[in-house]
């Protein structure tokens, strides 16, 4: 089989090229990639190709070795790149056309045009002005809307690019390496593993045991078996989209992107994204504040209709009863316009995307909007172990080897000492089980064998990391590096592997590691000393007559457990007696004790005559292979907490947030890893997963509030705790509990096996849960990451399982961005409650001054333009300004809200409602006094320009103090680091500036002197001071708010020490704004 480059001459070459003619390659390719067509496509491969060797030939690509690197731009641009077609996307015009669905603009939309026929009507030299400016107006909102809505696109398409390209191992120039998905060609050889999603479509070269999960592609749920044999009833077939349940495989890539099965199901996808949960319930809100705003436009409506026909106010003696009817129609629709808060969910979408942005700067992907906000109330983090708290960087610094102690591996003396005490037959059995039982790869980085120093954008030199870099899992990876050192001798595990001839016919068997077992099985075969290829009778011969052995590494105390010898020095089996094995039990105490964690490998010979290792399953091996055996050795691994981990426990812990460990390490080893990272506590409780399924409901729910640390935990002991805690789906039926715990009787064990049903878990709850964060990076987490508030995947660690089954993506494994996390949907919540806070005191004043206005026989002082105007400050603006600040360290001073308190908090309502109570005293006030201080006509345009000139300073000021929603007073705090905001209200401004000074007829504003603005912006500036004002009224947050107790006295400690750096500047400044009013109206 070795094939090469140079003997593809399977068809016709093009000019120039040693690769096939593409045109009939593909043709050859697609006959035997039929979608739902197996039995044809199998028969195609076998008699139309020649099987795999011809599938191989006609691709050039070596069975071992894959494809050259100098052809991988000569095939992409052959066959087309791996990348999936996008779903088709809203085009601006699209989305700008999409703005006027609503009902509330179709009918601005018809009053304006209405008012543009009356106004051309009655005076056709200016009455189209008022029609065509709420036209214009209109058009800026709409126009404002669709770029917002064109730009949240842009940046979720980014991001599920970022999330769909995923890392995949590739063969090529013989060597393995880790690439993304983008970079596979047609011929590559592709290696996946147990949890590892299918990059492409292809033809299995090499298998064991291997099987698929295809339910997506074709809504089957149970995993298909994949042989390379190419037997009748095999299936070699392997599809992009799908993902690998168990067992290995090495397949030759047959169709990439486009081409590809799932390629072309996805051009015929439009994935939409779904609103978040605060999103739905800002959308209820949105629709009673419409509710509000529609009664009080229609009483506005009856109010000016009752003065036009019965007060009948000299000033309206010029005016027709249908003009005024119209005006007033105008305005009520408008009122409506202001009063739909339809800036709610923008905020939601403008704060959402923005931070969902900025978090992938902050290692964390978001798939799942809801996860964003979520994260931020979450009462529970469920931890990994290795990979998150600890920089899952293995080294063996420990062992016992042949019934010999090391203590120090890292002694330049090693091999001498090895050499000295251990002989060459134990260490050839050790080192034979290092290099077969393993899927590890060791990747040398080349850039570290240059000398050529490299600068940073600071001209600082950058340290490269020389470390070899190992593909797969890290704790086989420090064992096979531990192999290729000086202190075993610099063994050559490629080439042991090599001579098992895993996947080939006859060859060595691999059972991959399962995270339920704790381990992983190899069957080896003695080497074939034959250079030609075995058919399969040759092959069943040989496996009579020649010997397999039982390779077994695993958990060290489970190891331990299945066997009867062990491996002495000199190389001897010995029988391991109750007393040795206590020693050796004893031995793997000690290590774990100081954080090691503890691995042993055994072996076992001659298991061909207890079963046939050609045709033995995974249950076949565990039940009748791993008995009896021989323990070789018991590895002392460290993995070092990161150095961030302890002040970001910290952080959670401060922030109301329980951190437990849930690992399936030793339970001496977690405890030590625990209490180095500061989530055991000396009353905490940590237990064994053998233990915690033993307990009932009633029992785990007493020990819950300190279980910190669960040590030898299964994929489903993670599960059940998920479940306990959140109430995520648990059993709510009887029929639903029955099919979780088959044969069991519902009525007498129901309250005795966990998780419990749900009317018992909601009986003590008030059907409240915990929201819970879990982390999870194997296959098998995927059930507990799914009934998980937010599921947080391993972004270098994790299989792809994993992370389709996750709302977030820990790009760097950190638990330290987990916390990011944290603070980033904190802040995504409370840049909501500050937009809304802003945005009802606006709605509060906009309604009432123009209710109280037209009730009281004056003209609305505040027009449609106008109040279109405000608007657009109020939503767009506002959430723009508001939706993107930046989030904060004091946002994990708080413990996190429960999941049922409200949106607007106390303290909210006294804010809204002194702001609006301020904002209404001066417009009325000016509405009285206004012609009086500033000398012009009462009821004139010049009069209703100074107090919409006033009331939108109020608004440009008020969003200052809406920054702050709680006691804390700092308006002005951090506004370096919100550069949207400041340029929002320096917008707003000139824009203010604009209308007002050169709206004319257009907006019905009159232009105003420098004393004028410099008067109506120091009256909207007092906002600030009443900001300190009302939050010395003692409004408290409601306790019940929290899912913690701690949070009033640290916040009241906060509002302290802030409040007393600005707020007794804020007293003078007041008394002198009402000294100058006071001067004024004299």
């Amino acid at each position: 089989m070795g094939l090469t480059e140079s003997n593809g001459s399977a068809g016709p070459k093009r000019n120039g090229s040693s690769l096939p003619d593409p045109k009939s390659t593909k043709e050859a390719i697609r006959s035997i990639n039929q979608p739902q067509s197996h039995e044809h496509n199998f028969s195609s491969l076998k008699e139309s190709l020649g099987g795999t060797d011809g599938l191989l030939k006609l691709l050039c690509c070596d069975p071992f070795k894959g494809i050259p690197s100098s052809s991988v731009d000569e095939r992409r641009s052959m066959y087309g790149p791996n990348s999936l077609p996008a779903s088709p996307r809203q085009s601006f015009f699209q989305l700008f056309v999409d703005t006027f669905d609503d009902a509330t603009v179709q009918i601005l939309l018809v009053a304006a045009i209405v008012s543009l026929a009356v106004g051309i009507y009655e005076d056709p030299a200016t009455g189209y002005v008022e029609g065509l400016a709420i036209l214009v107006a209109n058009l800026i909102v709409s126009v404002v809307t669709a770029v917002n809505d064109y730009q949240k696109e842009t940046q979720f398409r980014e991001l599920s690019d970022a999330n769909d390209n995923v890392d995949v191992k590739i063969v090529r120039d013989g060597n393995t390496v880790q690439m993304t998905m983008e970079d596979v060609v047609v011929g590559d050889l592709i290696q996946v593993e147990a949890g590892d999603a299918i990059p492409c479509d292809g033809v299995l070269v090499r298998s064991d045991g291997l099987e698929v999960d295809e339910s997506a592609l074709t809504g089957e749920p149970i995993d298909v078996e994949k042989n390379s044999s190419l037997q009748n009833g095999d299936d070699p077939f392997v599809l992009s989209g799908c993902v690998a349940a168990a067992g290995s495989g090495t397949f030759v890539c047959i169709a990439t992107g486009r081409e590809s099965q799932w390629g072309k199901i996805k051009e015929h996808l439009e994935k939409e994204q779904d609103q978040t949960p605060l999103q739905e319930k800002l959308d209820r809100m949105a629709e009673l504040i419409g509710y509000v705003g529609m009664a009080a436009a229609a009483l506005t409506f009856i109010a000016m209709m009752i003065i036009k026909i019965v007060v009948k106010p000299e000033y309206l003696q010029d005016i027709s009863v249908f003009g005024y009817a119209l005006d007033a129609f105008i305005i009520g629709v408008t009122i409506v316009v202001v009063a739909v808060p339809e800036g709610l969910p923008l905020a939601v979408t403008i704060s959402l995307a923005y931070s969902t942005k900025k978090m992938l700067a902050d290692k964390n992907l978001i798939r799942h909007l809801a996860a964003c906000e979520t994260m931020g109330n979450a009462t529970n983090i469920c931890s990994d172990k290795t990979g998150t708290l600890t920089e899952n960087r293995m080294t063996v610094v420990k062992g016992t080897f042949a019934n010999v102690s090391f203590d120090d591996m890292t002694e330049q003396s090693g091999t001498t000492i090895m050499d000295s005490k251990v002989s060459n037959c134990a260490r050839e059995i050790i080192l034979q089980g290092i290099a077969t039982c393993s899927t590890a790869k060791i990747q040398k980085d080349h850039e570290a064998d240059t000398d050529d120093e490299e600068e940073d954008i600071n001209g600082m030199p950058v340290i490269k990391d020389k470390r070899p870099h190992i593909i797969g899992n890290k704790t086989e990876g420090a064992l096979l590096l531990l192999g290729q050192s000086d202190f075993f001798g610099n063994d050559n595990f490629e080439l042991r592997r090599e001579k098992a001839q895993f996947g080939a016919m006859g060859g060595s068997r691999l059972f991959p590691f399962s995270s339920t077992k704790k381990s992983m099985s190899v069957f080896v075969k003695q080497e074939i000393e034959n250079d030609k290829p075995l058919t399969r009778l040759q092959t069943k011969q040989a496996n009579n007559n020649q010997s397999w052995t039982l390779y077994h590494k695993g958990a060290a105390e489970s190891v331990i457990k299945e066997c009867s010898s062990y491996l002495d020095a000199d190389g001897s089996v010995q029988t391991m007696t109750e007393e040795k094995r206590e020693k050796f039990n004893e031995i793997i105490r000690h290590y774990a004790s100081l954080a090691l964690r503890c691995i042993a490998l055994s072996h076992r010979d001659h298991i061909n005559e207890i079963l046939d290792p050609t045709t033995a399953n995974i249950d076949t091996c565990k039940n009748k292979a791993e008995k009896g055996m021989v323990l070789d050795a018991v590895f002392g691994i460290i993995d070092p907490l990161r150095t961030d981990v302890v002040n970001a426990v910290q952080v959670c812990q401060k922030a109301g947030i329980m951190v437990r460990m849930v690992t399936g390490d030793n339970i001496d080893t977690a405890r030590a890893i625990a209490k180095e990272a500061g989530i055991l506590s000396p009353d905490g409780i940590s237990m064994e997963g053998q233990d915690f399924r033993k307990l009932t409901p009633a029992q785990l729910d007493k020990i819950l509030p300190s279980l910190q640390v669960l040590a030898r935990s299964s994929p489903e002991d993670k599960h059940i705790l998920v479940q306990r805690l959140n109430g995520g789906l648990m059993p709510k039926t009887e029929e639903e509990w029955c099919e979780a715990h088959p044969g069991m009787d519902f009525k007498s064990q129901k309250d005795l096996l966990l998780p419990g049903y749900y009317e018992e878990w909601a009986k003590f709850r008030n059907g409240v849960g915990e929201v819970v964060g879990v982390t999870g990076d194997g296959t098998n987490d995927g059930p507990a990451l799914k009934a998980a508030d937010v599921g947080l995947s391993m972004g270098i660690s994790g299989t792809d399982v994993a992370k389709n089954a996750s709302d977030i993506i820990i790009m760097d494994d950190n638990f330290s961005s987990i916390v990011k996390a944290v603070r980033w949907g904190r802040s995504v919540f409370d840049n909501i409650r500050k937009f809304l806070q802003f945005q009802l005191t606006v709605n509060v004043v906009a309604l009432t001054i123009t209710f109280l206005s037209a009730v009281a026989g004056y003209k609305p002082p505040l027009n449609a333009v106008m109040m279109l105007w405000v608007n657009l400050i109020m939503d767009t603006m506002g959430a723009l300004a508001l939706g993107t600040e930046p989030p904060t360290d004091q946002l994990l001073d708080r413990q996190p809200y429960r999941r049922d308190s409200g949106l607007i908090s106390k303290p909210m309502w006294r804010n809204i409602l002194v702001q609006a109570s301020y904002q209404l005293g001066l417009l009325t006030f000016l509405l009285m006094n206004g012609p009086h201080m500033f000398g012009c006509k009462d009821g004139s345009t010049h009069h209703f320009t100074i107090i919409f000139n006033a009331f939108v300073f109020c608004q440009i000021f008020n969003e200052f103090n809406a920054r702050e929603i709680g006691d804390v007073f700092d308006p002005f705090r951090n506004l370096s680091q919100s550069p949207m905001f400041l340029f929002i209200i320096f917008f707003t401004i000139v824009a203010q500036w604009i209308i007002v000074e050169f709206g004319g007829d257009f907006t019905q504003t009159h232009s105003l002197t420098f004393e004028e603005w410099k008067i109506t912006a120091m009256l909207g500036s007092m906002s600030i001071p009443f900001g300190y004002i009302m939050r010395l009224i003692p409004v408290e947050e409601d306790p019940e708010s929290f899912a913690g107790v701690e949070w009033k006295e640290k916040q009241t400690l906060k509002k302290k020490s802030q409040n007393s750096i600005l707020g007794p500047l804020m007293i003078p400044i007041l008394v002198a704004g009402f000294y100058k009013v006071y001067e004024l109206n004299i």
